[in-house]
């Protein structure tokens, strides 16, 4: 399940982390075969290996002394050249290419059992029966339940090979049951479009999680429906994405560029360059366009804003944002572990490079960069933007752009610093809204999510009964009331209709999206 508390003005680390990650695998993947030639550098490794090996005088594990060199040596090069260890290359392949092979659940640990908030939609457990609230406690012969049982170790359990089986014994609540099914692993989807509604009878919305394989055409056919139900001008939201393939952001900024449009450009260490044009295969080419940026929308995300921007297509609203204009390609080790290489910078059609400075001395002060925004206030005031005027550039109607360090946004909306709450806070609204949820699943079950977002909890019960739970614990000041009740609300409806219902309630008061429809009103 998705964490959603990164809300608040000052983000999680976990939050951070997350985006530079992704903002890491902005260059396309291939594999490199190994060099025929053997070169003194490579002997020079060799032997001082062997040399450990051999004479060392204790017992040392030989591998991770080699993963520390590469990643000390990448860290040398730039913040985006990473090495990645093989047991964390299926995690990120899957993450990229949008899928992976198991049984196709959300889960998290509740009260040390495996629960089920919600099996993934055309993942082989729907088609096996599992449902939302069930309690996994055992796979096979594995016990998946009691205090020794650590999350991160369960889709181990989970996963496997396809057209394999794996035996669930369930305890399911609702009717006090306890059953075994068998469920045949199978390709799962991970989603890249995290909503696509309409606001509003003209304007639609859709927000891209990431850049991956499949992202492309989630996009297209939540844009063909959306169309088809009568959208004029579309809220394309790349807040919080990190990036993801090159070619995936060309393709999404096509849909909405003239044949022949430069979108974007790399050169690498030679200064060759290769480019990047829309085709003729655009679908919204005529419509109105908002893109929704942030401080941790970084690398595709930035192809995508800074490609519209520079062909004055629609308009950037947000804050300035990450800075990363370096292009990956991927390289096999031979062990399971890769290399992703910084090889080429990647340009705006006007040719600005927004990646922000960094040094050669490792990535501490990169990563700090984010704590110097806050501090600067730029998070708050678009006047606090430094901006370096030998690295303005003009689009072809003459608006004034800068390179440097990011996508600066055409309109600029402040962090909302209204919406800070504790984590203790979420922590407990996270807990509550389960639990409550799982307990009253029946009744709950009658509720539409367009009736849900505007009725549900009108007299404040609900509300009122998770105060009284906490009260002895931490009073809440009455600011932080207000952000409890739509953040409860929003909790409840994640728990039963998933990402949709969580967005749809955190948007009735998003003050982008405000923004948005304040311009909208302005063009009638």
């Amino acid at each position: 399940m998705k964490n959603k508390n990164n809300l608040p003005i000052y983000f999680s680390l976990a939050v951070v982390l997350g985006v530079l990650i992704g903002a890491s695998f902005g260059g396309s993947s291939t594999n490199i075969l190994s060099l025929s030639k053997t070169s003194s550098q490579e002997l020079k490794v060799k032997r001082l290996i062997n040399f450990i090996e051999r004479d060392y005088v204790d017992k040392v594990n030989t591998d991770s002394l080699l993963d520390g060199a590469i990643t000390q040596m990448l860290g040398k090069l730039d913040p985006h050249s990473v090495y990645i260890p093989k047991e964390n290359l299926q995690a990120v392949t899957e993450n990229m290419q949008g899928n992976f092979v198991g049984i196709g659940v959300q889960f998290r640990m509740i009260n040390d059992s495996i629960t089920v908030i919600q099996p993934i939609k055309g993942g082989p457990s729907i088609k096996a029966g599992v449902k939302a609230g069930d309690r996994i406690l055992m796979a096979n012969k594995d016990t998946l339940f009691g205090e020794k049982i650590i999350s991160d170790n369960v889709p181990s359990y989970l996963k496997g090979k396809p057209n394999t089986k794996v035996a669930l014994q369930i305890y399911r609540k609702t009717n006090d049951s306890l059953f075994t099914v068998d469920v045949t692993r199978g390709k799962v989807n991970i989603k890249s479009v995290d909503l696509a509604y309409m606001i509003n009878d003209s304007v639609g919305y859709i927000k891209l999680d990431r850049f991956a394989r499949n992202t492309y055409s989630e996009f297209k056919s939540s844009l063909s429906n959306l169309i088809d139900d009568g959208m004029t001008d579309l809220v394309l939201d790349l807040r919080g994405n990190g990036g993801g393939f090159v070619d995936i952001a060309n393709s999404i900024v096509d849909e909405f560029l003239e044949d022949d449009k430069l979108i974007v450009f790399t050169k690498n260490n030679k200064d060759q360059v290769e480019e990047s044009f829309a085709t003729s295969r655009g679908d919204f080419e005529k419509g109105g366009l908002y893109v929704l940026i942030d401080e941790n929308s970084a690398s595709a995300s930035e192809i995508v804003a800074g490609a519209l921007q520079d062909n004055d297509k629609g308009t950037i609203i947000g804050r300035r944002s990450f800075g990363k204009g370096l292009v990956q390609i991927e390289m096999d080790l031979g062990d399971g572990s890769a290399v992703r290489l910084t090889t080429a910078r990647y340009y705006t059609p006007t040719g600005r490079s927004i990646q922000k400075p960094y040094d050669h001395k490792g990535n501490k002060s990169y990563y700090r960069e984010y704590q110097q925004r806050i501090n600067s206030g730029e998070l708050l005031s678009k006047d606090s933007i430094k901006v370096v005027d030998s690295l303005k550039y003009t689009t072809p109607k003459g608006k004034i752009v800068y390179g440097g360090g990011g996508i600066i946004p055409d309109v600029f909306v402040a962090i909302d610093t209204t919406s800070y709450m504790a984590s203790y806070y979420f922590n407990s609204i996270n807990n509550f809204a389960f639990d409550y949820v799982d307990n009253n699943r029946k009744a709950l079950t009658k509720w539409a999510i367009a009736d849900f977002v505007v009725n549900f909890d009108k007299d404040d019960a609900v509300f009122n009964k998770f105060l009284s739970e906490i009260k002895n614990k931490a009073e809440p000041s009455l600011k932080t009331k207000k952000n409890i009740k739509k953040y409860l609300k929003a909790s409840i409806a994640n728990a039963l209709f998933g990402d949709i219902g969580y967005y749809r309630i955190m948007h009735l008061d998003d003050k982008m999206i405000q923004k948005v429809l304040e311009l909208e009103t302005k063009k009638e």
